[in-house]
Parts: structure tokens; sequence; C-alpha cells
């Protein structure tokens, strides 16, 4: 049997190289394509405009209403570093979010705790995303929407999974979402101290578990999760009539905030 000396030489200097080259890589970090306009472009390309993304916040917590947040952005002028809400900065979502508002046609409805408990979180949801959509101040041609389920939109409509990483005008209403509910839910501090509506907006943190369990739960939970059930049956055995919240208006649970600029 005859070897290749400089052969088995060579793969040793191949392997120390790669090696090395591996060592220099950093680690614990993912580099992430941010969203691109590349949807809405091919749609524009066809003739199809407007283009909106929407995308809610709000479905995980105890307490406050989701918001859903519509949005056409002006193709010329796309703010830059526009991402995933749940990527960016609080310092960093309140500039996009004046940015955006300052550029876009948008549009903020509402699902109130009370049509939560009526409808479910996720019926709710697609409601708020779907009033959105209609109180745009122009009808869009085509929406995306975050997630796995379409809405109920008299326009065509793409579910887009993951769609606030992937779509810029999903993750431009991601932020308006986001922005406009947590200051909402600084509001709501001011109305029901104690809570700390202000630091978690009403997410099933400890801190917010453990003042339900001691305070109950107040006109703003969300009646039907399981940890203000379990405050509810603490604090009021009996049966309790369900009380109107600040987004019941004359008895229509719904509410909407259109802008454009």
């Amino acid at each position: 049997m005859i070897r290749d000396k400089s052969a088995k030489k060579s793969d040793g200097k191949s392997g120390k190289k790669a090696a090395k080259a591996q060592a220099e890589l950093p680690t614990g970090v993912i580099a992430v394509a941010p969203p691109s306009f590349r949807r809405e472009r091919a749609l524009i390309k066809r003739g199809v405009w407007p283009v909106a993304g929407c995308d809610e916040a709000g479905r995980g917590p105890l307490a406050g209403p989701v918001v859903a947040a519509a949005v056409i952005l002006d193709p010329k002028r796309i703010p830059k570093g526009i991402d995933d809400s749940k990527r960016l900065t609080a310092e960093r979502r309140e500039e996009l979010f004046e940015e955006i508002c300052a550029t876009s046609s948008f549009a903020v409805a509402f699902a109130s705790p009370a049509r939560i408990d009526r409808d479910n979180i996720l019926r709710a949801s697609l409601w708020a995303l779907a009033r959105a959509v209609r109180a745009l101040p122009e009808m869009p041609k085509h929406v995306f929407v975050d997630g796995r389920d379409k809405i109920d939109a008299p326009c065509d409509c793409d579910a887009v999974i993951g769609g606030d990483g992937l779509v810029v005008s999903i993750a431009a209403a991601s932020i308006i979402a986001k922005v406009t509910r947590d200051r909402l839910m600084s509001a709501l501090a001011l109305d029901c101290p104690g809570y700390g509506f202000e630091t978690h907006k009403g997410y099933a943190v400890p801190e917010h578990r453990e003042a339900l369990d001691r305070l109950g739960p107040s006109i703003h939970h969300r009646r039907f999760f399981a940890p203000v059930i379990a405050a509810r049956q603490k604090h009021f055995p009996e049966t309790v009539e369900v009380e109107p919240d600040l987004f019941t208006v004359d008895g229509e649970i719904e509410s909407e905030i259109p802008a454009t600029i």
C-alpha cells in the first residue's frame, strides 16, 4: 500500500484552518434578517395597491384588551429599522411608532375583556384585526395578517405565519399595536393601582399573579383566564355579574381609532 504523504500533510493543515475559523466565530449570536417589502412590492408590480399589514398585541395577558393595528406603508417613505416589535427595545419601538404614524396610513381597534370573555381570545383577536382593516382611511386591496388565520376583510387576505418577522407592513402594525397597548395599560394602572399594569402590561408574571391573588380581579381582567378564575373564586365565591369595562360603549363592545397623515 502506497500512502500519499503530501495529501496527509495538506489535510492536516486544512483541518487546523477549519478549526481556527470555527473558533473565531462568535458564539450565542444568531443573525436574523429583518422583514422585507418583497411581498408588497410583488403586488404593486401587478397593479395591486394599497396593501396593508395587520397584527395584534395582547393575546396572552390576564388583563386589558387585545389591540389590533393595520398599516399601509408609503413605499417611498418606509422608516428604517422596522422589525418585529418583540425584537426591539421599548425606546426603539416608541421612536418607530412616531415615524410610522408620520409617514403611513393606519388604524387601531380594540377587543375589550368583555368581548374576549364572550367570544374567546382567538375570535376576539380576529374580530379586532378585521375592525382595524375596515377602519383604514382607504380600504386596501390586499392585506397580510400575522398568524395562521385569515380575517374577515373586504379584500384579498394572506395569513403569514411569523409574518411580523417577514413582512415589513405586518412588522409596522406590530409596533403600532404594541406601543398603543403599552400606553393604554399604563393609563389603566392609574385607574386600578396596585396591580402593576404599568410594568407588566397585564401579562401573567409572578408580580401580577401575586397582586391578583391579594386584591382579586379588577374590571379590566379577563374573567375566564385560569388565574383570574382562581382569584375570583377566592374573593368572590358567589356568582358575580360582569361589569362594563372602559371599552364598552352603550352596550356595544367595540372601539376603533382611524388615523392618517
